[in-house]
């Protein structure tokens, strides 16, 4: 048999396609296994962190029945790649980079880099490559300027982005949209394939890990949001989708948090979240810039324009799993997204902007779907003490507490 092996990404197919590709999953086998042609009789997926190799032979066989999955480790990869942290030192916001677990101040690197991340997105295409450069002497272990690593665990870390220029937030999984519209027993709404909406939330109520303060009205159907977030790291304007994945600095976990009792009181009057989604956005715990990404890169959906990433999204409550998703299910893709911020409008280094909730992303789509499926449900809200850890491949885990405020104030008592 002659074989020709090409090493490709891995073949992402998202759970509700995987009947239309006619998928079965094995187990891990030899290569010298999978030279056997009586093995090749169906498609064959894998989920990641695989990479698939197609063998082609003179045999009858179709290219799908030719798909394999060989086991690789991909955190052994030498590219070049950059995650930046924001961090308190002497009550200042810091940035460094982090290799490994320890950080490297920019400016001991070099006085040529910025010393906080509004500055360094400010000045991205003029320092990026001397902060690769810094990054990569040090993984190849030598000293770089005055910099002293300092472990990332023994400093408190802030929002990459602590202060955004602006935060906008999309809706880019059908998934969590359909279901959502199901549990209140409404139609999938069409304009949902027509184009990616986002609404403009509180960029000045951005935190990283840590407590997250809410007030007493808060408690009143509190919930999180699991979702990927951007930062833009140049200024544009009417930019299109096929360019848009260039004006992106880097990749971060973003929770969303949400008081959905204020939230579904203002939404009856048509103008969108305000009071229920403008006390705490959470991101972080680091930027991830795309090239970190690459070995993760999977196509867009048919008809869709832009990157998207095989990123596996898990949220715990409390160590207790209650959220599982992908940013590969992303119908919607940043790039789009990014098209429609700037039609019109300038987009600015500093921007945030999140993709909306993953499939099973927050309690509102768990509660639905559970109280569809079992009258008896009980419904389940955040409340003071849990802990959140939202965990997204890349990306890192994004931890917070959550903490009731000292007062009595309440403006749902203040209703007319």
């Amino acid at each position: 048999m002659i074989a020709l092996f090409i090493e490709l990404q891995e073949q992402y197919i998202p759970a509700s396609d995987k009947a239309t590709y006619n998928v079965n999953r094995i187990n891990s086998h030899t290569i010298l296994n999978y030279l056997s042609p009586t093995i090749y009789t169906d498609a064959i997926y894998r989920s990641y962190p695989y990479t698939c190799i197609i063998f082609f032979s003179a045999s009858p066989f179709t290219y799908s029945d030719l798909i394999l999955p060989i086991f690789t480790d991909h955190t052994t990869r030498t590219n070049y790649n950059m995650k930046l942290v924001t961090y308190l030192r002497d009550e200042v916001d810091q940035l460094a980079i982090l290799v490994g677990d320890q950080l490297y101040n920019t400016q001991d690197l070099d006085p040529q880099l910025p010393g906080n991340m509004q500055h360094f997105l400010l000045m991205w295409e003029e320092v990026i490559d001397i902060a690769r450069e810094a990054e990569a002497q040090l993984k190849a272990g030598k000293t770089v300027g005055a910099a002293v690593p300092v472990p990332y665990q023994s400093v408190d870390i802030l929002a990459p982005v602590p202060f955004p220029t602006s935060c906008r937030d999309g809706y880019a999984f059908r998934q969590h949209v359909a279901a959502a519209r199901r549990n209140r027993r409404i139609e999938m709404i069409p304009e949902f394939d027509q184009y990616p909406i986002f609404y403009f939330t509180n960029h000045n109520a951005i935190q990283g890990p840590g407590d997250i303060y809410c007030m007493p009205d808060h408690f009143d159907k509190l919930d999180f949001e699991l979702e990927v977030a951007i930062v833009i790291c140049k200024p544009g304007r009417n930019i299109p989708a096929a360019e848009a994945d260039n004006y992106i600095a880097g990749f971060m976990i973003m929770n969303d948090m949400s008081a959905r009792t204020l939230q579904m009181e203002e939404m009856k009057l048509n103008l969108g979240p305000a009071k229920g989604k403008d006390f705490s956005t959470v991101i972080g715990p680091m930027l991830v810039t795309p090239d970190e990404l690459e070995h993760l890169l999977i196509p867009a959906r048919p008809g869709h324009t832009g990157k998207n990433y095989n990123l596996k999204m898990t949220c715990r409550i409390n160590g207790v799993q209650v959220s599982e998703g992908n940013m590969g299910d992303m119908d919607w893709t940043f790039a789009e997204i990014i098209e429609r911020c700037a039609y019109g409008a300038n987009i600015l280094p500093g921007d945030v902007i999140g993709s909306g909730t993953v499939g099973t992303g927050c309690f509102l789509e768990l509660n639905g779907t559970g109280k569809l499926n079992d009258p008896n449900y009980q419904e389940q809200w955040l409340k003071p003490g849990d802990i959140v850890e939202m965990t997204i491949d890349g990306l890192g885990t994004l931890t917070n507490t959550i903490v009731e405020e000292d007062s009595t104030f309440s403006i749902l008592q203040l209703k007319k």
